[in-house]
Order: structure tokens, then sequence, then C-alpha cells
């Protein structure tokens, strides 16, 4: 579209500046460009919505890795200490595959994984969730780990 001013002898191309800016649009703008859908080396695909943790709806997921052996009764009492610092869920149902996909699918940047060897070692499997790896790390050094992550000076880095 052109317009052609009379006054200047000029032709332009007329645009649009919006000033106006609510919590819709932003909200949008962030939660479309978080959405992800990566193709996995086997093939599948995994649907991912890559928020920054700091905007999580939630930041961490507590899964043990069985509904037995005492591993639910420890994945609770790790969910107790997070829960008031951080946006915590804890799941136990289907498969550990199926909840780590679940977690991508709305935005949990931390998966904590309650396993056998956490019974005796005192340590669990923190999954995250962007580059998918996973680490072993001490329960004592959990919420100082996932702090650090959380933070809003991290946050404010990444800008």
């Amino acid at each position: 579209m052109q317009y052609f001013d009379p006054e200047t002898n000029e032709s332009y191309t007329p645009y649009v500046v919006e000033t106006s800016i609510g919590l819709d649009r932003t909200f949008l703008a962030v939660y479309s460009s978080a959405y992800c859908e990566e193709k996995l080396p086997d093939g599948e695909e995994r649907v991912v919505l890559k928020l920054p943790a700091i905007l999580a709806p939630v930041q961490l997921a507590v899964l043990p890795l069985v509904k037995k052996d005492g591993l639910p009764e420890m994945a609770r009492d790790i969910m107790k200490e997070l829960k008031f610092e951080f946006n915590c869920q804890y799941d136990e149902k289907d498969s550990i595959g199926k909840r780590y996909r679940r977690q991508d699918a709305i935005g949990t940047p931390f998966c904590i994984t309650i396993d056998h060897q956490s019974l005796e070692d005192n340590c669990v499997t923190i999954r995250y969730r962007d580059s998918m790896e996973q680490e072993r790390i001490p329960v004592k050094k959990l919420g100082e780990i996932v702090r650090d992550k959380v933070s809003m000076r991290k946050a404010l880095e990444m800008i």
C-alpha cells in the first residue's frame, strides 16, 4: 500500500506503531516463542515449552521411579522441603519417560527423579528440560542448585 503526499510530492508506505501493550500480548509473545517441537535421535517427536525457569508455572517436578519400596516417601519429603520456595509438582503416574514428556510439554525446567540408589546414597537425578541431560546430585544441594538456576539474576543475564 502506497500513499502519495501532495504537499511534499513524495510517495511512501504508511505504517502503524501500536504502543498499547498488555499482559495478554506479552504472554502470547513469550508463549509462542517458547513453544518447540523437536525431533529426537530415535525418530520420536517431543513437544517442549521452553519457558525461562523464572516464568515456568511448574519449576520443579518430583518423580519417584516407582510407586513402592520407599521411593514415594522420599519423594514427598523432598517435595515438602522445596514446595515453599519453588512451584513444584509431584507425579507418580505412568512410566518415567511419559512423565518427562508431560513435564516437557507444560514447560517444567527441572525434573527430580528418586530411584532405588537414592535410598542408599541420598542423591537424586536432576533432568534438565532443554538439553534432556541428567546429573546425579546430593539431596542437600538440590535447593541450592535449583535456586541458582531459577533466580531472577540468571533470567536477567539471559536477556
